[in-house]
């Protein structure tokens, strides 16, 4: 329920504090007076478009805050709530927050925490329902029908969403399935052709990387042989260092004995033989290491070469070639078997598709039962608003299948008869404005009913009546109060006897600046200002006294 509702700077409306309470609160004054402006300032809470238009003359921005009730837990408001993250203290109350600057700017807060205008649109669609003086054409529009139905009966679209949704990602697979194959089939020969040569290739991932290395390792190896085999000569030949060395030594072997210095000049011959053999050791290693074969050298190259050919054939890595094979035997596969797999594929659908009927067909038969419910309700609150002689009924008619969607296969429409006899037809050509007037208000309550907002507020639904049917409208306004938070903007002084609160919307001016106030009514004001509804400009002596009968009936 709204406790309050505070705002500062928007239009004409300099500081404006209002509390509210249960039932019934009527909101009345002189046309001009600023009504539009309380339910503008009330719709900015509540996720509306944030104009600056709405900041007051010289003012940097304007502000709103509106104070609730804290949500019961299982109310949609609390889940809203704890799905976007925004804390709730226990037995504290819900305060939105909406700031709009002057320059354009724009501020949301939920109990002090920043939140979006689509969280606000969302939050305020669960606790107030405005209807406002063009709801009708809102009501003229079938396509909103069918909501209006659903949330009336609490049909549940959920699973027929869900039905929807799986058929149309089967239908797009089969699509897709079936462009792939066609695609495919064009392109039959070339992929067997691909297929085949990569499959008898056989190329494997990092092949491209090992034969280039082993190819670089066979060519120093072509290139060093030489070098090698002329080392080899020098130091192992027969007329090599090491026989030299080895020459010297036997024949210095000979002679050492016959002086001492000698003796010391073998041992560094004996050593230099050592080394020399070690070093003829080591050569002979590296030549082995750098030894290749010709014929493998060749098949090494060719290989490499024709893996890089295909490569660029394909227009891929080489590295990637092994997985370009497994793709393209696989659109081989999908057309060699293309014909089973679409087959599949289109059972799916029409299996996907029976279900979604069985359930579409589900959710029509609960709408055809709370079309007869709502079609009741409607016709009971007709008569109170003085349309004994109208009927009203609720059309759920089963949509072309091309038209089927998430929200079933149905279309629904209101259409009503206003005199015996005649045919139905949609509200739009045969409802006046005060028929329509009626008709909302005696839709509003039915839908009330069986839930929905808290807090109703209606701006003048009893504009074009009069009478006795204002007063008819009154009652059913305070009816509803019984159950909701109900606040009515009027001109109609029938109405606003029902009110069990009354608040005066009023503007003044100092001659310099304009301020529109709003002031809560005690009884002796409120006799007099529905006194003034009555008479008009000078309030009579028989419009105080018909204000106080009505206030008496109240």
């Amino acid at each position: 329920m709204l406790t309050s509702l505070a705002i500062r700077n928007v239009v004409l409306i300099e500081a404006l504090d209002l509390e509210f309470g249960a039932g019934l609160s009527v909101l009345t004054g002189e046309t001009g007076a600023g009504k539009s402006i309380l339910l503008d300032s009330l719709g900015l809470a509540l996720g509306a478009r944030a104009d600056t238009g709405l900041v007051r003359a010289g003012e940097q921005q304007a502000s709103v805050i509106a104070a609730f009730n804290p949500p019961a837990p299982d109310h949609p408001a609390a889940a809203l709530l704890a799905d976007n993250g925004i804390d709730m203290e226990p037995g504290e109350p819900l305060l939105i927050r909406r700031m709009v600057k002057a320059d354009g700017g724009s501020r949301a807060f939920i109990n002090d925490q920043p939140c979006s205008a689509a969280l606000l649109r969302e939050l305020g669609g669960s606790l107030v329902e405005i209807h406002g003086q063009h709801d009708d054409r809102g009501l003229l529009n079938p396509r909103g029908h069918r909501a209006m139905l659903d949330t009336y009966g609490r049909c549940d679209t959920a699973a027929v969403a869900k039905a929807h949704a799986d058929w149309r990602v089967a239908a797009n697979t089969l699509s897709q399935a079936r462009e792939t194959v066609a695609t495919a089939a064009r392109d039959r020969d070339y992929l067997t052709h691909a297929v085949e040569e990569l499959r008898t290739f056989a190329p494997q991932a990092g092949e491209e990387a090992t034969l280039a290395e082993e190819r670089a390792a066979m060519q120093k190896g072509a290139r060093l042989t030489d070098d090698l085999a002329t080392i080899s000569d020098c130091l192992t030949g027969s007329d090599g260092g090491l026989a030299q060395l080895r020459q010297a030594a036997r024949r210095l072997d000979r002679i050492a004995g016959e002086e001492p210095l000698l003796a010391a000049v073998l041992e560094s011959l004996d050593r230099a033989v050592v080394e020399a053999g070690e070093a003829e050791d080591r050569l002979a290693e590296a030549a082995e290491a750098l030894s290749f074969d010709p014929a493998r050298l060749d098949s090494i190259e060719t290989r490499l070469f024709d893996l890089r050919g295909l490569a660029r054939k394909h227009q891929v890595a080489p590295d990637d070639l092994a997985a370009l094979g497994d793709d393209m035997a696989a659109r081989l596969v999908a057309i060699e078997g293309g014909e089973e797999h679409i087959a599949a594929l289109e059972q799916d659908v029409a299996q996907k598709a029976d279900l979604y009927r069985v359930a579409a067909q589900a959710l029509s038969a609960e709408r055809q039962l709370a079309a007869g419910r709502l079609d009741a309700a409607v016709a009971g609150g007709l008569a109170p608003l003085k349309l004994d002689a109208a009927r009203f009924r609720t059309v759920v008619a089963q949509l072309d299948e091309g038209q089927w969607s998430a929200q079933g296969m149905d279309r629904v429409e209101f259409e009503i008869s206003t005199n015996p006899g005649a045919p139905f037809a949609p509200l739009a050509k045969i409802a006046s404005g005060g028929e329509l007037s009626r008709f909302i208000l005696a839709l509003k309550v039915a839908l009330a009913e069986r839930g929905g907002a808290d807090t109703l507020i209606f701006d003048e639904i009893d504009r074009g009546v009069g009478g006795a049917v204002a007063d008819a409208i009154g009652e059913r306004l305070s009816r509803l109060a019984q159950s909701n938070q109900i606040l009515v903007v009027t001109h109609s002084p029938q109405v606003a006897a029902r009110g069990a609160g009354h608040m005066l919307i009023a503007k003044s001016s100092d001659g310099t600046v304009t301020r529109t106030g709003v002031h809560a009514l005690d009884d002796a004001e409120r006799r007099e200002e529905i006194a003034r509804m009555l008479s008009g400009a000078e309030i009579t002596a028989e419009a105080r006294a018909q204000a106080e009968r009505l206030l008496e009936r109240a």
